[in-house]
C-alpha cells in the first residue's frame, strides 16, 4: 500500500489506500469542516462495499436491512445490465440519513476519490440531513435503522405464515400507492424505536385476539337494542368528520379503515407508509442536498490542497471527478435529462459566497441583506437549515446566475400549435424566470392531489376519491386504472375517482373500480 511520506505533510500519495489512511483523511477533513465551515454532523459509520453490493443498494432504494420484494430484484438486474454494458456508471458513494450516518464507499475508488466522497457524503450530506428542518420534522434518523430491522423481520415472518404470494400482493398494492402514502401538510407523530416496537406488539396482539370485521359494519343501536333512528343514515357531514375526511394519505386511510384487511396486512401498509414518509424530504431537497454536499467537498478539498495536505496529482484527479459530477449537458445533447441538481445547487451556493464578498450594484439592489455582508458561512448555514428546493430558488436565484444559465420561460398553451417564449433573461424577465423555476421544484404542485373525500360504511361502502386537476393535466389512463385496482383490492368494495378542475370545480372525468376488477 502507498503511504503518505513522513514529514511531507501529505495525507496520502498514490492511488492505493488502507483503513488507517481513510481514518487519517477523515479526521483531517472533519477538522476543517467543523472549524472553517462550522458544520454540525452525526457520528459517521463508513462501510467499504463492492460494485455488486452498490448495485444491490441501488435496487433497495439505498437502504440497508430492506425487506424482500420482486421489484428490487428487477431493478437490480436492470442496473446490472446497464453497468456491465457501459451504459451507466455507479455512484462512488451512498449515504444513509441515519444516526449514526452510514456512508458506503466503493472499494474500487482511489484514495483521492475516497477523500472526495468522504467530504461529499460524510460531511456535506451528513450536515444537511442533521440540520435541515424538513428532515428534522419529517424523518427520524435515530430510529430508521431499528425500524427497518423490525420491518424486514416482520415481513419475513408474514411470508412464512401466510405465503409469499399473499404478502407480495399486499406489497404490490402498497408500493403502487407510495406516492399517495405520505402526509404532506400534517406531520406524522414521532415515536422512539422502543415505543414503536411496543406499539406494534400491543396492536397486533390485541387485534389478533379480539378483532372482528363484522363489528365495524353493524349500525349504531340505542340502549333498548334498536337502531337509533334519530341520526340520519346519510349524514355526510357527521360521517366525514368521524373519519377525518378529506384525507390525503391513502395508505394511512386504508390501514385504519379498510373492512377487509387482516392485522398483518395493515402492519405491512404501515411499514410501506413509514418508509415513504422517510423519503419525502429527500424528494423536496435534491438541489439543496446535492448542492450542499458538492459545495462542501469542493471547498474542503481546495483547503486541503492550499494547506499542502493533498498533492497536485491527487488534486487533478479530484477536480476531474468534480467536473464530471457538475457537468450540465446542453438541451440538444443526447445526455440531457433536465437540470443537473449538483450543478445548479453548487452554482447558487457559490453565487451566495460571491455576493457576500464581492457584490455588484445589481446584487445590492436584489439582495440587500446578503450583498457585501462578508458572512457567507452563516448565510449558507441558515439556507441549508431552513429551505427546500422551491423556496431556496425563489429566494436566492440571482439575475447573474439566470444570465449564466441562459434561462428563459416557455409558455405552452393547449390551443396554440407552438410554444411561445414568455420571458427571457433580462430585467423584465428575471422575476418570472425565478418564479417559474421555483414552481417546477414545488412537489406539492407537481404531484397529483388525490384525496379520500367520502365513504358510507353503513351504506354502499363505496370509497370516493377526488383528484383536483391543475392546469388541465389529467392522470395517464393505464396507470390510473391499474392504481385504482390496487386501491379496490385493499379496500374490498367499489372505488370511484372523480377528476375536478381545481379552479372551477367542474367535473372532468370519473372512473370506477368494481369487485370484478
Amino acid at each position: 500500500m502507498a503511504r503518505f511520506a513522513a514529514g511531507s505533510g501529505l495525507l496520502f500519495s498514490g492511488s492505493d489506500w488502507d483503513f488507517q489512511m481513510l481514518s487519517r483523511a477523515y479526521d483531517a477533513i472533519e477538522a476543517i469542516a467543523v472549524e472553517d465551515l462550522h458544520l454540525d454532523v452525526y457520528p459517521v459509520q463508513m462501510e467499504i462495499i463492492s460494485s455488486e453490493q452498490m448495485l444491490d443498494a441501488y435496487s433497495s432504494v439505498g437502504m440497508p436491512l430492506m425487506y424482500r420484494h420482486w421489484s428490487f430484484g428487477k431493478h437490480f438486474l436492470y442496473q446490472q445490465l446497464l453497468y456491465h454494458k457501459g451504459g451507466r456508471g455507479l455512484a462512488y458513494e451512498l449515504v444513509i440519513n441515519s444516526n449514526p450516518c452510514i456512508v458506503y464507499l466503493m472499494e474500487e475508488n482511489t484514495m483521492a476519490l475516497q477523500a472526495l466522497v468522504t467530504a461529499h457524503a460524510a460531511l456535506g450530506h451528513n450536515h444537511f440531513f442533521k440540520n435541515n428542518q424538513l428532515f428534522r420534522q419529517w424523518a427520524d434518523a435515530g430510529s430508521i435503522l431499528s425500524y427497518l430491522d423490525f420491518a424486514k423481520g416482520y415481513i419475513a415472518r408474514c411470508e412464512e405464515r401466510h405465503g409469499l404470494a399473499a404478502v407480495e400482493a399486499i406489497l404490490d398494492a402498497a408500493h403502487a400507492l407510495m406516492e399517495q402514502g405520505v402526509f404532506r401538510y400534517r406531520r406524522p407523530p414521532k415515536l422512539s424505536p422502543e415505543k414503536q416496537k411496543e406499539g406494534v406488539r400491543e396492536r397486533l396482539e390485541y387485534e389478533e385476539r379480539s378483532y372482528n370485521d363484522l363489528w365495524r359494519t353493524l349500525p349504531a343501536q340505542s340502549k333498548d337494542g334498536q337502531r337509533d333512528k334519530s341520526k340520519p343514515e346519510d349524514g355526510a357531514a357527521e360521517r366525514k368528520a368521524s373519519l377525518n375526511l378529506p384525507e390525503e394519505n391513502l395508505l394511512y386511510f386504508l390501514e385504519k379503515n379498510s373492512l377487509v384487511l387482516e392485522p398483518w396486512q395493515r402492519e405491512i401498509l404501515r411499514i410501506v407508509r413509514i418508509i415513504a414518509q422517510y423519503f419525502y424530504p429527500q424528494r423536496q431537497t435534491q438541489v439543496m442536498n446535492e448542492g450542499c454536499a458538492t459545495f462542501v467537498h469542493y471547498t474542503l478539498m481546495n483547503t486541503l490542497f492550499d494547506r499542502g495536505m493533498i498533492g497536485e496529482g491527487s488534486m487533478l484527479e479530484i477536480l476531474k471527478n468534480h467536473s464530471n459530477v457538475i457537468f450540465q449537458p446542453a438541451f440538444d445533447d443526447p445526455r440531457f435529462s433536465g437540470i443537473n441538481p449538483y450543478a445548479l445547487g453548487l452554482d447558487m451556493m457559490q453565487d451566495i459566497q460571491r455576493m457576500a464578498t464581492e457584490p455588484t450594484a445589481e446584487d445590492r439592489d436584489w439582495f440587500p441583506g446578503i450583498a457585501g455582508s462578508g458572512d457567507w458561512r452563516e448565510i449558507l448555514l441558515d439556507a441549508w437549515a431552513n429551505h427546500r428546493d422551491e423556496s431556496f430558488i425563489r429566494q436566492y436565484l440571482s439575475p447573474a446566475l439566470i444570465r449564466k444559465w441562459r434561462l428563459f420561460v416557455l409558455a405552452d398553451t393547449a390551443s396554440e400549435p407552438h410554444y411561445e417564449v414568455a420571458s427571457i433573461h433580462n430585467e423584465r424577465g428575471y422575476e418570472k424566470i425565478r418564479s417559474a423555476l421555483a414552481d417546477s421544484y414545488d412537489i406539492g404542485a407537481n404531484r397529483p392531489d388525490i384525496q379520500v373525500v367520502d365513504v358510507d360504511l353503513l351504506g354502499d361502502r363505496q370509497l370516493r376519491l377526488q383528484h383536483k386537476v391543475k392546469d388541465g393535466i389529467v392522470l395517464e389512463d393505464a396507470g390510473r386504472d391499474a392504481t385504482l385496482r390496487h386501491i379496490r383490492r385493499l379496500w374490498g368494495y367499489d372505488v370511484s375517482l372523480v377528476g375536478v378542475d381545481a379552479e372551477t370545480g367542474a367535473i372532468l372525468y370519473e372512473r370506477n373500480a368494481h369487485p370484478e376488477g
